[in-house]
């Protein structure tokens, strides 16, 4: 975690698509003055007629008429050099793969490519950024994050100790697509009773009622979660105090739709009872609007 002070100057910078706007507006959350798509000629102006009275986050985007990376590069240099600014170079970086993948689920045009594909554009972008992506002190690949995640990593780095929590993620996911990337712990569940195999509980999942009845009677439940939520609370108190400002646990189950939805369900309430910061997400609920998916009628929950 880096230190937050009045004469923090944190530039942000990296491929459109990759996340950019998001770790603004998280450093803006964290009490960061905020300015995107900074003209690079108008930088050391500004900081030369209005000295900083607080930490300033910058971004800035090939797309800027005057962008240039080896006049970034120079920029960064004349900045390093003051005694009177802490500079963080931050690169945001993320698989070209991908970044055409985000653009088509978009439909937007990339901004270097509007006539072209969006791969072109990429591809352009990522050219031009290569000089800073090697000069950047911090570098952050949002390639598997979503935007909670990179804010998350976000606060990892820049928010204040003194207003340091944790906060917490419990999260769900099916084993047949993987464990997702970040998990801090993770928890097979798979040896509890299967809701799947009960017909009239197929159609439901793990928020509702009698799925979450049906899982709990199991008789090895009870046992497990007391043991489960012990060391949570023994262990969260040791994060906070280690600065750890995010803690994600996973619940895995065969189909992420029953057994690891309840068991997340469950643990975030009790944790919110005890009066910790929880989020939930239900990667496969999230990819089925909710319900169990229509194509999995063969797959195991």
């Amino acid at each position: 975690m880096r230190e937050q002070g009045f004469n923090t100057l944190v530039m942000i910078t990296g491929p459109s698509g990759a996340g950019r706007s998001t770790a603004i507006n998280a450093l803006e959350d964290l009490g960061y003055e905020a300015i995107d798509n900074m003209p690079l000629s108008l930088l050391e102006p500004l900081l030369k007629n209005a000295p900083l009275n607080r930490p300033l986050a910058l971004g800035f985007d090939t797309r800027n008429r005057d962008f240039s990376g080896a006049e970034l590069i120079e920029l960064i240099e004349r900045l390093t050099a003051r005694t009177d600014i802490n500079l963080e170079v931050v690169y945001l970086d993320c698989r070209p793969e991908v970044l055409v993948q985000r653009f088509s689920e978009t439909r937007r045009r990339h901004p270097m490519a509007p006539a072209e594909t969006p791969a072109d554009g990429i591809a352009v972008d990522i050219d031009l950024l290569m000089p800073i992506r090697s000069r950047a002190n911090i570098l952050i690949d949002t390639s598997d994050l979503t935007p909670h995640e990179l804010r998350a990593e976000i606060a990892r780095w820049f928010q204040p100790k003194d207003a340091l929590t944790l906060a917490i993620t419990v999260q769900s996911f099916s084993y047949k697509r993987g464990v997702p990337r970040g998990i801090d712990m993770v928890f097979d569940v798979r040896f509890l009773q299967n809701p799947y195999w009960e017909p009239a509980l197929r159609p439901f999942n793990g928020r509702d009622t009698p799925v979450q009845d049906y899982v709990k009677a199991d008789p090895r439940f009870e046992e497990f979660f007391h043991h489960l939520l012990e060391m949570v609370l023994l262990l969260l108190p040791g994060y906070l105090a280690e600065g750890k400002s995010h803690l994600s646990i996973g619940f895995g189950c065969t189909g992420g739709q029953h057994r690891s939805v309840t068991l997340a369900e469950t643990l975030s309430m009790a944790l919110e009872e005890r009066g910790w910061q929880v989020s939930k997400r239900h990667r496969e609920l999230e990819r089925t609007g909710g319900g169990a998916p229509a194509s999995d009628k063969g797959t195991q929950a």
